[in-house]
This record gives structure tokens, sequence and C-alpha cells, in this order.
């Protein structure tokens, strides 16, 4: 048994022998309990304390795992991928600090730290780290294939082996801006029709499940009387308000089926090959196949990219299997040591002017310009072909609605004017 002693400040003796320690420690507190309490009802009495206190801390605990939980719930997002907006954000901000001379590294550091996407950010300190490890900028992107395109991915292939990385940015960032604003003219061309389209329906749905019931009552017992118009609009109302439970799955599984079928690869020829002889589409879906891909083309030939990536890329991102099939045919037969142009003319989706103007360029050296002058010129008529279809589209929207609309109103009246005149001569 080990006992040491020592004197405190007072100078009294203190016992550090754990034997003779316990037992004080215990009197001392049994002292400072209420004189009415035993030893027994002292222990009782600190057992209820910590019950009590421990009970304390957990209602404690309570507001701090709400506000925890709170947080969470405030903090919560979701998110997909970066979209085409994020990448031409991302390579406009890297074209112009890294030809401010700001080093790569440093470059994708300040642009991670300012992105609010967190997969988009995840993505470029990825590509940093992998730049740090030693690979090059495009071997980094190429670990994105589903973030960035082999467009993309080639053209800084290409600026790497010449040393000019700032400026062929730059005319990536010209082409995915034209891009986005290509498709964003189709999208708006096809605002319009959809509200008018959207409009009708609703205004059919309501004046016949809500307005011709009105009328039942009138028509009851004179069915015979009503024309056809009436009697197949009373019919299409009673199905209407019947069977709505059973309508709304099956227009959302047509939505969902058409949507299945088309991403077949039977579904997709069919469905881009309809597109190619639609009467108001065809012109417009030709004219932005044909702009797109002679585009590619030139901006790869001009970045210095080899033509047979060149192809296999415009290929991939033609949009249309008809189109990509054509490429991928040329990509073929000019691996085989023929020229563009004669493997585009034994096509019908190339026109023959631009095939003979790509027959020039090639003659002459000057592929990439031309195809650049052909896809601008393709894209100036591609934004005058959108606004004839939408000028077209409108008024036939409008018309068509006004047909359906009159159609239910003459299907209504029409009845009641033929029992008025059978009233009055009776």
């Amino acid at each position: 048994m080990v006992e040491e002693s020592s004197q405190d400040q007072k100078g009294a003796t203190v016992v550090t022998d754990e034997s003779q320690a316990a037992p004080l420690r215990a009197r001392r507190t049994i002292r400072r309990l209420p004189p009415t309490l035993s030893g027994d009802d002292a222990d009782q009495s600190r057992r209820s304390y910590s019950a009590g206190g421990g009970q304390t801390a957990r209602q404690g605990e309570g507001p701090s795992r709400s506000t925890a939980a709170l947080d969470r719930i405030k903090t919560f997002r979701v998110e997909f991928g970066p979209s085409r907006k994020d990448i031409l954000s991302f390579t406009n901000q890297l074209a112009v600090m890294v030809r401010a001379g700001i080093s790569l590294q440093d470059t994708l550091d300040a642009i991670a730290q300012q992105q609010e996407k967190q997969k988009f950010r995840a993505i470029i300190n990825d590509l940093k780290n992998r730049i740090e490890s030693g690979q090059s900028f495009s071997q980094a992107l190429a670990e994105h294939p589903q973030v960035f395109s082999n467009l993309y991915i080639n053209m800084v292939a290409a600026a790497e082996i010449s040393g000019s990385l700032s400026d062929m940015l730059q005319k990536l960032a010209e082409y995915l801006d034209l891009e986005a604003e290509t498709r964003s003219q189709i999208k708006s061309a096809m605002v319009y029709p959809i509200i008018i389209a959207t409009m009708a329906v609703s205004v059919t749905i309501f004046l016949l499940c809500f307005v011709l019931p009105r009328f039942t009552a009138i028509f009851a017992g004179k069915e015979h009387l009503l024309p056809r118009p009436t009697v197949i609009l009373l019919a299409g109302s009673a199905f209407l308000r019947h069977y709505w439970l059973f309508i709304l799955p099956g227009i959302g599984a047509a939505i969902w089926g058409f949507w299945y079928f088309i991403n077949t690869e039977a579904g997709r020829f069919w469905w881009d090959k309809t597109k190619l002889v639609l009467p108001l589409i065809k012109t417009l879906c030709r004219n932005l196949y044909i702009t797109r891909s002679l585009h590619t083309m030139g901006v790869l030939t001009r970045a210095g990219v080899p033509i047979l990536n060149t192809i296999s890329i415009t290929a991939q991102i033609s949009g249309n299997v008809l189109y990509k099939a054509m490429w991928l045919a040329v990509y073929e037969e000019v691996r085989q040591g023929k020229k563009i142009a004669s493997s585009l003319f034994q096509s019908s989706l190339m026109p023959s002017n631009v095939v003979q103007m790509i027959r020039s360029g090639e003659d002459s050296g000057t592929l990439s310009d031309v195809l650049r002058d052909i896809s601008s010129y393709y894209a100036r008529e591609l934004k005058t072909i959108i606004k004839t279809v939408t000028s077209m589209i409108e008024p036939a929207m409008i018309v068509a609605m006004g047909v359906l609309v009159g159609f239910i109103a003459m299907s209504i009246i029409l009845p009641i004017f033929k029992m008025s005149n059978l009233v009055m001569s009776k």
C-alpha cells in the first residue's frame, strides 16, 4: 500500500492513500446533503439527481439535433451534371485566364472555388489533380467523357501540340456559343405553337367536361333530332367525364411508349427519317444538320486535328442517324485514300453545290476556309428558315384552334335552333 502526504496552502495534511481518501470523499458528499436524509436516502437522491441530469442533457440535445436536421434540409439540393451553359462558362473563363498568363493549375483552382455546383467543382478539382500528377490537359479531359465531348478533347489535344491553348479555347467557346444560340432559336420557335396547342386542348376539355353537360338535360329525349356533330360531341363528353381515370394514364403511357420507341435503333431511324420528309420541318432539319456538320469540320481542320478524327467526330455530333451513317461511309472511303467530295457525291443528303465547293477547297488546299464559309451561309439560312416556319405555324395553330372551338359552339347551337323551329312550326 502506497501512502503519500502533502500540505495544502493552509498547511493541512492531504492524504493521498486511496483506501483512506475514498471514505473521506463519501463522508464529505453525505455532509453536503440535507440533514434529514440518511445514507441510503442520499444514495437514492444522488441516483435521482443523476437521472434528472441525464434527462436534462437529453432535452438539451433535442434542439441541437433539430437545428442540425433543419440545416441539412436547407442545404439539401438535387444536382445534375454540368449543363452546356456550365461548359461554355468554364471554357470562357479558362480561355481568358490562360491568355492572361495564369498557369493551368491555378486557373482550374480559381474556377473550382467560384463554381456553385458541387459535382462540377469535383470534376474541375479532379482535372487539376490529374494535371499535377503528370497528365496532359486533354488526357485529364478524356477521363470525363460524359462531360467533355470528343470534339472538345481533340481540339485541346491539337492545341497542346501546336502550343496555342488560349486561342483554341477561345475557338471552342465561340463554337459552343454558336451551338447554344442555334439550339435556343429552335426552342424559341417551338414555344408559341406549344402554348397555342396547350390552350386549344385546355379549352376543348373545359367545354366538353363543364359546359356541354349543362345542355344534356335540354337534349334529353330528343336524341333522334340531334345532328351528327352534336351526337359525336355528346359521346366524346360522356367518354371524357366517365373514363378520365383511364385516359390520363393512357396518355402518359403513350408518351412514354413513343419516347421509348424513338430511343431504340429502329425507332431512332424512323424518327430521324421522318424529320427529313415532313413538309415544314424537313428544310429546317436539313439546314441544321448541314450547318452543325460543316461548322464542326471547319473548326477541327483549322485546329489541326487529323482529317480522319475530324470526320469521325463530325459523324458523332451530326444529330441524325442518316447523316451519321453518311459521314461514317465518308470516313471509310477517306481512310482508303479517296477525297471527301467524291464520297459525298454518292449521298443525297448533301446538296450538290455544297459538295462542289468542298471539292474546290480540297483541290486548292483551303478546305477549312471553305467549310467555314459554307457553315456561315447555312447558319444564316437556318435563322431565316426558323423565322419562316414560325410565321407559318402561328396562323395555322390559331386557325386550327378557331375551327375546333367553332365546331363545338355550332354543335351546341344547331340543335337548339332546330328544336326552336320545331316548336314554332307547331
